[in-house]
């Protein structure tokens, strides 16, 4: 979670601001002058220690760049050495090149120009992995599985995502040449498509998921967050009577704080306290309040959380139940509780850097880990339980600092076998839903995966060549390593045999033991494909058994009411 800095620094007397130019003209880098302004109105002593510093980094740095045995690239060298200076602090205090500060302005603005793809990395090639409806790339037939062979004419085969995605985007309006490989297809397919300005998605589904139980999915937390939470649910008032929202956070890293604000204010009173940020002067506390009427008052509310909801979703989801406004449903948030503020050093370049904590209304900081202070082994710190302090929500319900969010109502997440852990890491369900979908271009509106279709996917792993490692095995390996080095004797090597073959045996029945979940697994990839994304979400909610808790909370008032009861008086 993080914000832009606004503005200059004012007040300064003239003759500090003067001798600070001088500073940093003397040392010669933009980012010399970017880093002391952050420092401007302390005393001399520390001004003089980093004048001293700054004048020894750049002795060692010109005296390397100009004498060391071998040529080296002075730009290089100097990021280097700013990367390792940041090294030293937490891991979201970071220098952002060209690239990286161009993906930044995608949060900050919410949108960029593009073709409406999104791609990823299969088997090394660079592929299409989702398409964004009505924009230029699904409007003239790329399709999901695609592989990018060429933009613009030049081969993106030793590129990197990144250098991929600068690639495809421009300015709106132009056209950008792509080649791709297709599944079944006898040769490449050329494309001219048109740039044009795409929105960042932040809510990727909305919808009803139960008598009059509406369900968002917010997935980011960029620009237009608060517009598309507020559209959302005016969507789900026109087409139904709302009774209860869930807003799912599950996997959204965050955003930008003001957003967070924004989304908050859709279902908090006027005026109520958000969040508030202190950074390392004692006056530099700012707080946070919702700043419209809230477009759902008093409707039954649940968030959805995980280990993957971080930063600003865990702003909402700290006021929500701070306030006791709705009930979190779930797994403990991932514990992200530190501001980072954008300053830009150049065109090309800017410093994220973490300037603050954040607080929820009851007082409580969620940072899980103490980036500030390391053991002797130079491991970070993480304050154990019995010594976070207890904080209070408004109806006197114990909530406690550190460690991020705990849900009022755990649900834990079913840990994926290792069969379906290597067969979503091999990109295997996404492979042979390509395949699937280029033998078929329809499927019935009710899909459903047959015993046959099944049968044809392990054929399919088996063409591929398709092999992994049961965690019975790994041990296996390691139980015969030491009966090697500890010289065991034949009766042991036997026993581990008569093992290893019962677990070659279970191993060979992997489709029988996991049926549930391959089935699932590999059915959503085949309707993503040929149904799209929202059909997926769709056709995920009835194996989704968090979802399926907050749905029953939220349909039964008493239990819904009895979680955000305080003590009895």
């Amino acid at each position: 979670m993080f914000k832009k800095e606004k503005g200059a620094l004012g007040g300064m007397r003239r003759s500090r601001r003067v001798w600070v130019q001088s500073l940093a003209m003397m040392v010669g880098g933009v980012l010399v002058g970017a880093l002391l302004v952050g420092f401007l109105g302390t005393n001399d002593e520390v001004l003089l220690r980093i004048y001293r510093g700054i004048d020894t980094f750049g002795k060692v740095y010109k005296e390397v760049s100009l004498n060391y045995v071998d040529e080296i690239d002075p730009d290089r060298f100097v990021h280097a050495g700013i990367d390792g200076m940041l090294k030293t602090l937490d891991p979201y205090t970071v220098y952002l090149n060209e690239r990286e500060t161009d993906e930044l302005d995608l949060v900050t603005s919410g949108k960029y120009a593009g073709i409406g793809v999104t791609i990823g990395m299969r088997d090394g090639a660079v592929t299409v992995i989702n398409l964004m409806e009505g924009f230029s790339a699904a409007k003239q037939g790329i399709e999901v599985g695609d592989r990018i062979l060429e933009v613009d004419g030049k081969s993106v085969k030793s590129k990197s995502l990144e250098e991929v995605r600068l690639m495809v985007r421009g300015a709106v309006g132009a056209t950008v040449h792509i080649k791709v490989e297709r599944e079944g297809a006898s040769k490449s397919l050329d494309f001219a498509l048109i740039r044009e300005e795409i929105p960042v998605r932040n809510v990727t589904y909305a919808g009803y998921v139960g008598n009059g139980i509406g369900y968002i999915r917010l997935e980011r937390f960029s620009r237009t967050a608060g517009d598309d939470v507020r559209n959302a649910i005016r969507d789900l008032k026109e087409k139904g009577t709302l009774k209860g929202v869930i807003l799912d956070l599950r996997g959204n890293p965050g955003g930008l704080l003001d957003m967070a604000v924004d989304v908050a204010s859709k279902f908090l009173p006027e005026s109520t306290l958000v969040v508030s940020t202190r950074g390392r002067r004692s006056d530099s506390e700012r707080k946070y309040y919702s700043t419209e009427t809230p477009m759902v008052p008093s409707i039954s509310l649940a968030l959805l959380v995980d280990r993957g909801t971080a930063s600003a979703s865990e702003i909402v989801a700290g006021v929500i139940q701070d306030v006791d406004r709705g009930i979190i449903v779930g797994t403990r948030t991932f514990g992200k509780g530190l501001v980072q503020t954008i300053t830009r050093l150049s065109e090309h370049s800017s410093l994220k850097i973490t300037s603050g904590r954040y607080y929820t209304p009851s007082g409580r900081s969620i940072q899980e880990i103490d980036y500030f202070h390391r053991t002797k082994e130079g491991v970070f710190a993480v304050k154990r339980d019995s010594l976070r302090r207890e904080y209070f929500t408004t109806h006197k319900r114990p909530v406690f600092e550190g460690g991020g969010i705990a849900p009022d109502s755990t649900v834990p997440e079913e840990t994926p076998a290792t069969l379906l852990e290597e067969l979503s890491r091999k990109a295997m369900f996404f492979k042979y839903a390509n395949y699937f979908a280029s033998q078929r271009k329809a499927t019935p509106d009710h899909f459903k995966l047959t015993d046959d279709i099944l049968k044809d996917f392990e054929a399919f792993l088996k063409e591929k060549d398709f092999h992994y490692e049961e965690e019975a095995e790994a041990e296996l390996k390691e139980l015969r390593e030491l009966a090697g080095k500890a010289r065991y004797g034949k009766s042991y090597s036997q026993g581990i045999e008569e093992v290893s073959k019962a677990v070659d045996a279970e191993k060979a029945r992997a489709f029988e033991r996991y049926d549930k979940e391959l089935r699932t697994a590999l059915g959503l990839e085949i309707i993503a494909r040929v149904k799209g994304e929202k059909a997926a979400i769709e056709a995920s909610f009835p194996t989704d058994r968090q979802l399926e808790v907050a749905v029953s909370l939220l349909q039964n008032k008493a239990a819904y009411t009895r979680l955000l009861a305080g003590p009895p008086n």
